[in-house]
């Protein structure tokens, strides 16, 4: 089976779907795989290395595509780079099946699209799971991010001049992003404060040194996939107090919360953000479903009432080597669970929860057709 590894296209993308390392793996399996010339320069994976872990080189997307029986992406598939893929193929790539225009292309096109956020979060599938692996890279970069436009210090300092009191820390989100700024600003001396809408998330949170606080509610605000669920207006009355109240005394707020297929919800106002104090700076993480902040521009460090805020997206192609190093191995543990004994061919076991979850379309039928509902297109 010809894997082909292609340089990603998308503006500010910096990461790529295989390093030496996972081509070497896939070349031990049984594999061939070609890789396009430069495709790991931006994280740091030079194509020398990429030719001493067996792979071979072709100079342009077109050349690398043409033949391959499976493409590994980062970005989902750009309508110019689908026009190059093999028909009938295979693809492995996030999607971002929730907002992608193009599903029914890739279903047209007879593909075995498999779209890595959509892997159940689920024990064996741990290792797999991009959605995890990329967060942690941005719950981290974020708290770096925010130190770098707060002009005071994160944490307490005694010193002849006089005591420097710590930083006070808000984050909207236990998730997987969210615990890991909990955990960076902790080591950094911040005090921390965290919302979630999970009363499960409690015991997290508070076992990395932050307060956990919450809207008391007898409803059950995480779904099956352990995602946090919409709440109904009096939750969100209620809610928007407590945040209030606790963003008036926050120096940094990083917000994380996402409803998966649905626009972020607005949990910082515009009334918020003037009660903080000027110098205070506010990261938000889901900038690209349309923001926790309403005041947050897409890939911009704007200030707003003193304060300031950052919508960079993408934040973990600012950490490419690493974001880079997790991806591939998510996606080469994805990969290896369809590998026949000779790797000649995919495996297609719908039978496995983690292959069925993940697959979009094959053989020209298009197997979540909800999600083209969602779109106005015909399943």
């Amino acid at each position: 089976m010809l894997i082909a590894v292609p340089a990603e296209t998308q503006t500010h993308e910096k990461r790529v779907a295989a390093t030496p390392e996972t081509v070497k793996k896939f070349i031990a399996a049984g594999c061939e795989v070609v890789v396009e010339q430069g495709a790991g320069a931006a994280a740091r994976f030079p194509d020398a290395d990429y030719e001493q872990a067996g792979a071979s080189l072709s100079k342009d997307f077109k050349s690398v595509v043409a033949a391959a029986d499976l493409v590994l992406k980062v970005a989902p598939l750009s309508r110019d780079e689908l026009k190059h893929v093999k028909k009938g193929s295979a693809v492995a790539s996030t999607a971002a099946p929730f907002t992608n225009p193009l599903l029914s292309d890739y279903n047209d096109r007879q593909l075995s699209y498999f779209c890595m956020e959509m892997i159940p979060r689920i024990s064996r599938a741990q290792s797999m799971d991009v959605l995890s692996s990329q967060a942690n890279i941005a719950g981290y970069k974020s708290v770096l991010l925010a130190m770098q436009y707060y002009q005071r210090f994160f944490p307490m300092l005694m010193t002849a001049a006089g005591t420097v009191q710590p930083a006070k820390v808000l984050i909207m989100g236990a998730g997987v992003a969210g615990l890991q700024a909990i955990a960076t600003a902790r080591r950094m001396g911040a005090m921390v404060d965290v919302f979630d809408v999970r009363a499960a998330a409690r015991e997290q949170v508070e076992s990395l040194g932050a307060k956990f606080v919450e809207v008391e509610t007898d409803v059950d605000a995480e779904d099956a996939g352990g995602y946090a669920k919409e709440m109904d207006d009096d939750y969100k009355r209620r809610q928007g107090e407590l945040i209030a109240e606790h963003a008036a005394r926050a120096d940094i707020i990083i917000t994380t919360a996402l409803i998966p297929g649905k626009p972020a919800p607005v949990l910082i106002t515009e009334a918020m953000v003037e009660s903080m104090r000027p110098g205070s700076v506010i990261v938000d993480l889901a900038v690209e479903m349309g923001g926790n902040c309403p005041l947050s521009e897409l890939d911009q460090v704007v200030e707003k009432h003193g304060v300031t805020l950052m919508g960079v997206g993408n934040i973990p192609s600012l950490m490419a080597t690493d974001a880079s190093q997790l991806y591939a191995r998510n996606i080469f543990n994805f990969i290896s669970l369809m590998l026949d004994g000779e790797a000649r061919t995919l495996n297609l076991n719908m039978e496995d929860e983690v292959i069925e979850s993940a697959l979009l379309c094959r053989n020209g039928e298009f197997l979540k057709p909800d999600l083209l509902a969602e779109k106005g297109g015909a399943a």
